[in-house]
């Protein structure tokens, strides 16, 4: 090795380590600051002696494993459906918007009811003349909530199985695969299940953990749609966390650890049940088979797709969205009209003039959505090859991937820590960090696939042309994935205008974004300010994913000619 090969070598390595301590140095610190504030036995001891904990877990634990077991489920049925198709425009709306849409649908004076009143009064009989006194919100069985949590988790994890099967190395395999199944006389739908299915499950098992850790412990949506009296566990965590009393401040911090508990308890149960019996039984499918179907079968199973669970999907989140849209514009609405008596655009006047908010809101998704995809793409080109590959990368993926596994309230207690400690408390800056290490691990899950599937011949065919590694970098890597690096940066700027908690937290009250208002304003009688605010937190997504999609539209943009390096003639 030559001396000049090996000092690069060790810059590039450098170069790493710095990149990663510049994202898992303030992660660690974080986990540090919410490790130090748990140490209080008085606190547990108050903890446990809550008459609400008994209610409040069982409610945090049933509507979390539920949801996500739909959510898998879900995931599963239109995977099959839908196989190549995109969701950025679902992916794009947050939960607490989407949570506020079906408040607009199912409360007791909502869209729903109003129609079931009017069909009611329509076939004759004595309709409702004024909302029915019906939990169909806010319910103490936490339905609602399971429901929200559902319909949502099941897009994140459609998103992250089309990002694996839009990996070539295994899409190239199981496409070949399927193709055998149906060779031997099994309908598409037939092979999906007993070959594709049982090979992509086990890739969705990190995703649907995290799925888990952030449905038993979410604080934004229960607010909005879940039970009141007793909320859940995440919501009484978040309201003593808000409390001036040290004890009581305490006392949340304990019942945020204890839904991190609890949620390691649920995932080691998963991996159990996935080693003891899944595992097992889909190695059985995919080595014995199965009997081959019938005509009648392959009547049955092979439908025109894409499936009905699809069109059922796109059709809730319509309503949802127009639910918002209508809301918004809504003036004097008597129950039980279908529409409103008057409109107006004061809501929108009075979002306008609130420019601040809507300011700060673009500005923090841009520049951490901006800063979390550049870190990322540099961090895999200096990270060596052999780090990727080895056990020492183990720690460094389990730091970065820690605020999808943490629940709300420690996370966001971490960042707290964290902004207190590098005096970054109710500042800007703190505020553009925090939402910046939020957002880092979603912009990985984007940008994994597409980076690890990336044609590496075209490095070796660009070095024997006498170019550096970072000309490739610049003039051909990049410019071939700059779809994924757009779709990447959109997911990134979704889940900073997403965040709730870091933003209450580190900002001390003193920033304000469309998510903050629209959550607050969930609990008043503003009903066409709160539907307003709901539904910019959808539009300013969707705008950056649709400029996404046409940035990374083929031949949008032509890179520049890519010649051969001119060196000396020889002799």
């Amino acid at each position: 090795m030559s001396l000049n090969h090996f000092f690069s070598r060790l810059a590039s390595r450098c170069l790493a380590v710095g990149l990663a301590s510049l994202v898992l140095l303030p992660l660690a610190w974080s986990l540090l600051g919410a490790i130090t504030a748990a140490w209080d036995l008085s606190a547990w001891q108050a903890l446990l002696a809550q008459p609400q904990l008994q209610a409040a877990l069982g409610l945090s634990l049933w509507t979390g494993v539920a949801s996500a077991a739909l959510a898998w489920a879900g995931a599963a049925v239109l995977l099959s459906g839908r196989w190549g198709s995109k969701v950025p425009a679902l992916l794009a709306l947050p939960h607490a918007a989407f949570a506020i849409g079906v408040v607009l649908l199912l409360a007791p004076s909502g869209w729903v009811l109003r129609l079931v009143a009017n069909v009611w009064a329509g076939l004759g009989s004595v309709g409702l003349e004024s909302p029915p006194d019906w939990p169909t919100t806010q319910d103490p069985w936490g339905v609602g909530l399971f429901v929200v949590l559902a319909l949502k988790e099941m897009v994140f994890l459609l998103w992250m199985g089309l990002a694996v099967l839009q990996r070539p190395d295994f899409s190239k395999r199981l496409r070949l695969e399927m193709q055998l199944a149906q060779s031997m006389g099994y309908s598409v739908r037939a092979a999906w299940w007993l070959v594709g299915w049982p090979q992509l499950a086990p890739r969705l098992l990190a995703p649907l953990c995290a799925v888990l850790a952030y449905s038993l412990s979410v604080v934004d949506v229960a607010l909005v749609i879940g039970p009141t009296a007793p909320p859940t566990l995440g919501v009484l965590a978040w309201q003593w966390l808000q409390d001036a009393d040290p004890f009581t401040q305490a006392q949340g911090t304990a019942a945020a650890w204890l839904l991190l508990a609890l949620s390691a308890v649920v995932v080691a149960l998963l991996a159990f049940i996935y080693r003891a019996v899944l595992k097992p039984w889909s190695r059985k499918w995919l080595t014995r088979g199965a009997a081959p179907l019938t005509a009648r079968d392959h009547q049955t199973l092979a439908k025109p797709q894409p499936s009905s669970a699809a069109w059922a999907l796109r059709a809730v989140y319509s309503a949802v969205g127009l639910a918002l849209a209508v809301a918004s514009v809504s003036g004097v609405w008597f129950f039980p009209a279908l529409r409103p008596q008057t409109w107006t655009w004061g809501a929108w006047a009075a979002v306008a003039s609130d420019g601040a908010t809507v300011w700060t809101s673009v500005c923090l998704g841009l520049a951490s959505a901006g800063a979390a995809t550049l870190w990322v793409l540099l961090i895999w080109e200096f990270w060596p090859m052999r780090w990727r590959s080895a056990g020492r990368s183990a720690a460094v993926l389990a730091l970065l991937f820690m605020p999808l596994v943490l629940p709300a309230a420690l996370w966001a207690l971490g960042l707290h820590r964290l902004a207190l400690g590098w005096g970054w408390d109710a500042s800007a800056s703190g505020l553009g960090l925090a939402h910046t290490l939020s957002v880092v691990p979603y912009v990985a899950l984007a940008l994994y696939g597409p980076l690890q599937g990336f044609d590496p011949r075209l490095r070796a065919v660009a070095a024997t042309l006498g170019h550096t590694r970072w000309a490739f970098v610049w003039r051909v890597q990049w410019p071939l994935l700059r779809g994924a690096i757009a779709a990447a940066f959109a997911v990134g700027f979704a889940v900073s205008v997403a965040q709730y908690l870091p933003t209450l937290y580190v900002g001390a009250g003193r920033f304000a974004t469309v998510t903050t208002q629209a959550v607050a304003l969930s609990s008043g009688g503003q009903r066409s300010l709160m539907a307003a605010y709901a539904a910019l937190q959808w539009v300013l997504p969707a705008l950056v994913f649709a400029l996404a999609a046409w940035l990374g539209r083929a031949r949008r943009f032509s890179p520049p000619a890519f010649h051969p390096r001119p060196t000396a003639a020889l002799g």
